[in-house]
């Protein structure tokens, strides 16, 4: 006779014993332990407190303060507005593609727009979060003047709002610690100094982003300290800024115009607040044939940055690194915590790491 054919079950086992978990919680109308969860489906208790704990984080169940578990309602999805604030900024582009990518893996609901570096449609991006009736909003706009006014539409909604990189009224801040990433900048270009100028350039340039306000303005502040930490000699009236807005074509205007009345041959020190900056003084040193006189350090660590120093031919010495790719998971967690009514900081700082050519030739940095 045949062998009668055994028919396949297409079953994911973690899923079935999340389900087991599911209609144990059903049968029981008071809370129950983890031990019980445990002693009643014979689940491994490692396996038993990661279901509760992903059950209790996408709201299908709910812990109270003793720990016990009880199944409640579903909630409706949670829904996120993300103004970007650019996408033509690399930075921008990295923060958005990885909080995209966090909502979708915790089951958020993203609404996206783009505030295209421009006051009046991040003030038309926050009404529209409004009419949409999202949860809550993230917010990357530069603009400090029109601040006041975003987080002043989103208040009166009763939206709560996490102001990404520039700080706006009643919001939690996400972002670096601008005067730090900046004295790392100035450490990096005084070292720099001191190895292959023999500590004497000729002008320390900050490319700032004034209208970011005075809190990424630091970044420039920040810079400057680090250098005369290191170059206590340098006259305070050879440490200048100019206006780059954070983007490469002002910046290169700029630095053009800068240079337009110093002799060739000087030594130039530069900071810029962002790495778009800081090719675009690239740019206008290589325009001059100057690029030999010049050492830049950025902010943000761009991909074309990176490409820059991987050349080792290019006077972008350095950049300081905000990890990006860690921007989604945190403000994405930090929303939920936000909505569920738990206490967080009022300054959230990321991380941030200087990558110079020589780092990326020992670590294998990023590509």
């Amino acid at each position: 006779m045949p062998k009668a054919k055994i028919k396949r079950l297409y079953l994911i086992p973690i899923l079935s014993k999340a389900l087991d978990v599911l209609e144990l919680l059903e049968q029981d109308h008071a809370p129950v332990t983890l031990e019980d969860v445990f002693q009643r489906t014979k689940i491994s208790k490692t396996s038993v407190y990661r279901i509760l704990k992903t059950l209790v984080h996408r709201g299908y169940v709910a812990q109270s303060q003793n720990g016990a578990y009880r199944l409640v309602s579903r909630p409706r999805r949670l829904r996120f507005g993300f103004a970007a604030q650019s996408a033509e900024m690399p930075f921008s582009v990295a923060v958005a593609q990885s909080i995209t990518a966090a909502a979708a893996a915790s089951g958020v609901e993203l609404l996206l727009l783009d505030n295209r570096y421009d006051a009046d449609i991040a003030i038309q991006n926050a009404e529209a979060f409004v009419k949409e009736r999202v949860d809550l909003v993230l917010e990357f706009q530069v603009e400090e003047h029109v601040a006041p006014r975003v987080a002043h539409i989103l208040k009166r909604a009763d939206i709560p709002l996490i102001a990404i990189d520039v700080p706006h009224p009643n919001a939690t801040y996400f972002g670096v610690d601008n005067f730090d990433v900046g004295f790392e900048a100035g450490l990096l270009l005084a070292q720099h100094a001191l190895r292959d100028w023999k500590g004497k350039p000729d002008w320390v340039v900050g490319v700032g982003l004034s209208e970011a306000g005075s809190f990424v303005q630091s970044r420039i502040t920040g810079a400057f300290q680090g250098i005369r930490d290191r170059l206590s000699e340098i006259p305070a009236d050879r440490f200048v800024q100019i206006e780059g807005r954070g983007r490469r074509e002002p910046s290169q205007l700029a630095m053009a115009d800068f240079l337009s009345d110093k002799p060739k041959g000087q030594r130039m020190l530069v900071a810029a607040a962002t790495d778009s900056s800081a090719l675009g003084v690239l740019d206008a040193a290589r325009a001059a044939n100057r690029e030999a006189g010049f050492a830049i350090a950025g902010q943000d660590c761009i991909p074309e940055v990176i490409a820059e120093m991987r050349s080792g031919q290019s006077a972008i010495i350095g950049s300081v690194s905000h990890e990006a790719e860690t921007y989604g998971p945190r403000l994405i967690q930090l929303g939920i915590a936000l909505l569920r009514g738990y206490a967080v900081p009022p300054y959230n700082y990321v991380r941030h790491r200087v990558v110079t050519p020589e780092w990326l030739e020992t670590e294998a940095g990023p590509d």
